[in-house]
């Protein structure tokens, strides 16, 4: 009688289940039927921080074709963000995603701003990246009724890039330094102002890197680390100086024995103390110095430095491009010149 019940229960229960996805989705999946009836419940709501993982989980098989590990790595963090987030705001482990307000956005915001010391820009990183993860949770077909992104305002600040002048290049190059140390962290760095690789493009750096070009100059011809994009840089003498330098000392090809960057960067502050520079020295200021002082102020069109650069959008590379005080000066002098030239000849 009991057993005849429950099948009866179970029918009823089957045919509710078959009415309702034949009107929702116009098509009934037997096997998802009999998971419900069995409690096998593959309609469970996800919580935020498993589909963030499942996210991440799918991000890392991206890696080397649409992506690189370093950004991968960014979005393990902003999940650890969130993690705190909810433990320090909400005493909660997790949350479901339908309780996502914009509220809560704002709030994390500030969470990084005051709790991480983020600054607006690297924080709204952190949003962005958090975006990402929610749009990809409703494209899974998430039941979500409000969009908690759709009031935020992601209003970036103007930053001013720090460049190394020429002067100044030319003193961490010329000074001698008692340490090994310091003297191998300084070649990597000058090599990095004359060829605007970043760190981690020079750390991977081989012998194969470095190849004969049909105009007869030896150029590096990589694929940058961040994006996958080319990168091809004409050696100037002092990087191939530096590169013959320290030419056949490494293991599996490697060009230079290069430190950590976080080291490299504790070690450049020490560089610039003794060469009384008063600038925040790091291994991306290279970068920068490059896209600025070694080239556009001596005339390397934008368009070769973004090439150079290995940037998709030459707006990416307006941003390294700081025309520098000595460049706007030399352009002045030349209008002034044509002008000059102008009057003279109509007397």
């Amino acid at each position: 009688m009991n057993t005849n019940r429950l099948l009866d229960a179970i029918g009823v229960k089957a045919n509710e289940l078959y009415h309702k996805y034949l009107s929702e989705y116009g098509y009934v999946l037997p096997e998802k039927i009999k998971n419900i009836i069995l409690g096998i419940d593959t309609d469970r709501r996800k919580m935020l921080l498993e589909h963030f993982g499942e996210y991440n989980e799918f991000y890392v098989l991206k890696i080397g074709k649409d992506t690189s590990l370093i950004t991968a790595n960014r979005y393990k963090l902003t999940k650890l963000r969130l993690q705190e987030f909810l433990k320090a705001e909400y005493h909660l482990s997790d949350i479901p995603v339908f309780e996502l307000t914009p509220i809560f956005v704002e709030k994390f915001f500030l969470f990084l701003r005051n709790t991480h010391n983020c600054s607006n820009n690297t924080a709204l990183k952190f949003i962005q990246r958090f975006r990402a993860v929610f749009y990809y949770i409703k494209d899974t077909g998430a039941d979500i009724k409000i969009n908690p992104f759709g009031s935020f305002r992601f209003r970036t600040t103007k930053v001013v890039r720090e460049v190394l002048s020429q002067e100044e290049i030319d003193v961490i190059y010329r000074k001698e330094f008692l340490t090994e140390r310091l003297s191998l962290v300084r070649d990597m760095f000058i090599f990095m102002c004359y060829s605007g690789l970043s760190y981690i493009d020079v750390a991977r750096l081989t012998e194969d890197s470095v190849k004969t070009a049909f105009d007869g100059h030896k150029w590096i011809m990589i694929q940058r680390q961040k994006t996958s994009v080319p990168s091809n840089i004409r050696l100037l003498e002092i990087p191939k100086e530096i590169m013959e330098k320290y030419r056949g000392q490494q293991s599996g090809g490697k060009l230079f024995p290069i430190c950590s960057n976080q080291k490299m960067n504790e070690y450049l502050k020490e560089i610039a103390t003794i060469c009384g520079i008063n600038k925040c020295v790091t291994c991306h200021i290279a970068r920068h110095t490059f896209g600025t002082t070694v080239t556009l102020a001596n005339g390397v069109p934008i368009e070769t430095v973004s090439k150079m650069l290995g940037h998709t959008d030459i707006k990416t590379t307006q941003i390294y491009a700081k025309i520098v005080d000595q460049k706007l000066s030399s352009d002045m002098d030349s209008l002034a010149k044509t002008y000059k030239r102008k009057r003279y000849a109509n007397k």
